[in-house]
This record gives C-alpha cells, sequence and structure tokens, in this order.
C-alpha cells in the first residue's frame, strides 16, 4: 500500500476539524445525499453500506469515543484528530497491511488491466488491483498534491475541471481589508446570486474579514453554492442583528440614540458593533459621521436599520486550489461503477474519496464520503480476491 510523498500517515485527518477532527455527520443517508451538490446519487448505494452511523460505531469499536454537536457534526470525545489518524494507523497494521511511503509515477497496465503501480525510483509493485485514494489538489501540504487525477488520466479516465469548494472568498475592493481581522460570530448570513436574480443559500454563524476578503465557517459552506463563480456575479448578504427583528433594531437604535442624543453619531455605535466596524457602517450609512444623534430623522435611522440587516460584500473570486478545503470536480463518476467504484474502462482499477467527483458541504460529509467509498471499493476487491 504505498502511502504517498508524506513522512507520515493521516496528516490531512490531523487538521480537519480545526485539529478536531469532524469524522462524520450523524444524519441519514437521504439527508447525507442531500448535501452533496455534485453527483450526490452516485453515493446512495456506497453509503447505504457504510451509513454514518457505520462509522460511528467503527471507531468507538477501535477505542475512539464520539460525540455529536451542533448540526449533528461528529467528533471524537478527546476533540484530537490525532486519536483518529492513529486508531487507523493502528487497525491497518493490526489487520497485516504493509505501507510504502512512496510517490507513484503510474498505474501499470496489461491486456487493459490494471497490475499494480511503477514508482517513481522505477521499482514495480505488482497487485491484483489498484486502489486510487490520494485525496484531491487542497491542501497540497499534507500531500494531496493532485496525482490521483493523472493517473487516472493516464489510465484514460475523463477528469472534470477542478475548483475549489469550502474555500475562502475573495471580495470586490478593499472593505474587508479595512476590517482585517475583526470575527463575527452570530451573524445572519446569505448568498444573493445576480444572474439568478435570488438567494440562493443562507445560515448562521462565525465569520472572518480578512485581507482578501472574507473567510470562517460560514463562509467555506457558502462557496459550495457558488458553483458557477465569475466577478461580480455573487454578493454575501451580512446579518449583523439577526436575533432582533427589524422593529426591535429600531427600538434598539433610539434607545442608544437617545442615550447620546447630543453626542456625533460616529462616536454613539460603541455598544451597538464592533470597533473596526464603526467607520465602515458610518460610511455605507450616508449619515454625516458629526450629525448629533437628535438631528438622526426617523429615514435616516431605517436606513441605517437596513444596511444593518443587509451589510453587502460583492464576490469577485475564490482564494487559489491549494487553500480549499475540498477539491470539487475529478475522476467522472459516469466511468465508475456506483456499488464498487471500479472503473468501467479499466478492470481491477477503483477509486475512492475526493479523486471521485463528488463534494459535499461543510460538517463531515466528505470524510464520510471517502469512507463509504473506500469501504465499498474494498470490499469489492476482497470479494474478487485480489
Amino acid at each position: 500500500m504505498p502511502a504517498g510523498k508524506n513522512d507520515r500517515l493521516g496528516r490531512k485527518i490531523n487538521i480537519t476539524g480545526k485539529g478536531r477532527c469532524n469524522l462524520t455527520n450523524n444524519c441519514s443517508v437521504q439527508e447525507l445525499i442531500a448535501s452533496v451538490p455534485s453527483n450526490g446519487r452516485f453515493l446512495y448505494g456506497a453509503v447505504s453500506a457504510f451509513s454514518p452511523q457505520d462509522t460511528m460505531a467503527f471507531f468507538e469499536d477501535l477505542g475512539v469515543p464520539v460525540k455529536t454537536e451542533r448540526g449533528n457534526r461528529v467528533f471524537p470525545v478527546s476533540e484530537r484528530a490525532a486519536d483518529v489518524s492513529a486508531a487507523l494507523e493502528g487497525w491497518l497494521r493490526e489487520k497485516g497491511c504493509q505501507v510504502r511511503q512512496a510517490a507513484v509515477k503510474e498505474i501499470l497496465l496489461e491486456e487493459g488491466r490494471a497490475v499494480g503501480v511503477r514508482l517513481e525510483n522505477g521499482e514495480e509493485l505488482r497487485a491484483g488491483a489498484v486502489l486510487v485514494a490520494c485525496g484531491g489538489a487542497s491542501y497540497p501540504g499534507t500531500g494531496s498534491t493532485g496525482d490521483g487525477y493523472r493517473l487516472a488520466e493516464h489510465a484514460g479516465h475523463t477528469v472534470t475541471p477542478l475548483r475549489p469548494s469550502l474555500v475562502p472568498l475573495v471580495e470586490e475592493g478593499d472593505l474587508c481589508h479595512e476590517m482585517m481581522g475583526l470575527s463575527l460570530r452570530n451573524i445572519g448570513l446569505s448568498v444573493w446570486d445576480r444572474k439568478k436574480k435570488k438567494e440562493i443559500y443562507s445560515d448562521f454563524g462565525e465569520l472572518l474579514f480578512t485581507h482578501f476578503g472574507l473567510s470562517g465557517p460560514v463562509i467555506l459552506s457558502a462557496s459550495s453554492h457558488m458553483r458557477e463563480m465569475e466577478p461580480g456575479r455573487y454578493t454575501i448578504r451580512i446579518d449583523l442583528k439577526p436575533a432582533l427583528t427589524p422593529e426591535q433594531l429600531d427600538a434598539r437604535l433610539q434607545r442608544d440614540f437617545s442615550e447620546n442624543r447630543n453626542r456625533d453619531f460616529a462616536n454613539s455605535l460603541g455598544a451597538l458593533l464592533p470597533r473596526k466596524l464603526i467607520p465602515v457602517a458610518v460610511r455605507r450609512s450616508g449619515i454625516e459621521p458629526d450629525r448629533k444623534c437628535n438631528a438622526i430623522t426617523r429615514e435616516m435611522r431605517w436606513e441605517f436599520l437596513r444596511m444593518l440587516k443587509s451589510f453587502s460584500v460583492d464576490i469577485k473570486g475564490f482564494r487559489p486550489l491549494a487553500e480549499a478545503i475540498v477539491t470539487s470536480g475529478g475522476v467522472c463518476v459516469k466511468e465508475l461503477n456506483p456499488k464498487t467504484m471500479e472503473s468501467r474502462l479499466v478492470p481491477n482499477l477503483f477509486f475512492a474519496g475526493e479523486v471521485i467527483d463528488v463534494d459535499a458541504y461543510t460538517g463531515g460529509f466528505n470524510l464520510q464520503i471517502a469512507f463509504s467509498t473506500g469501504r465499498a471499493a474494498a470490499e469489492a476487491i476482497a470479494s474478487q480476491g485480489n
């Protein structure tokens, strides 16, 4: 089992979930499929055969107790991703797997069948079957350098266009740069598609303003819904006060302005907004910074309120694929058997995980896809006696 270029196994697992490892989502098969915008139905057989609940039981049996958190996200009780990778490595060695840490140059093909691999040093490893499960092209520092796509194409497979998913967003202009480092925890977020003239996604949670634009959990989730990225197409709308209805927020503003009636507008917002956000909010409000609070009209107040409930950031594009959590695109699913993950073009060649053209939203779904497709391929290989 060649393990790629890393000096240790599981490096990508060890950084998932901010080092806690969101290893699956405690949901139904149907809910998981609905969370896969690219070719979700292809996964129905594999996920039905090895479900999120099967994954949870598997790790419990390996001595890694798990827990379910908000959004049905599943983590090890220890909150240590290293416990997950260590358990998997221990299980491999217990089952007698031989680990070879080397880079694969190409898949060996004879009479149209996969019969092994050739390493970059020229050594050939013969086998009854070959499983390509080397991830996508995101986070290349963990070993996911896109080699699986090259190997697939060499074997005659179609690789659909690769693009980042679960990735930070680059803004139009420098609005976010001005607020760089500001983290907002409890905000509402929606994505407006200008071309379709409708909202395509909404969420609640945490985001971060950066030097290039927006990041944070809700932004990563939103990015996976922005499938046809082009400059100027998408706008992020942030509800800075989602816990308050417009009427409640108006009452709050009236109280704040009353308490600061003789102060300048720009100096009256410290209790309402984070410090870094105030200059931008004042500028966007259209209210003169030095206007006294007692001179703010009802119309001005409601314009300010609408801006707070729908603070917009126009999006230019995605950050590079190398910064994405997941790669969207990959080996065309039409060329794979959905029950076994075996190639329809090359007998004894199998694919699993992110290298396939399936990707899901954040929440543990992508690791579950890897576990389910890997299990399907392994059982098919074993049943063939390979």
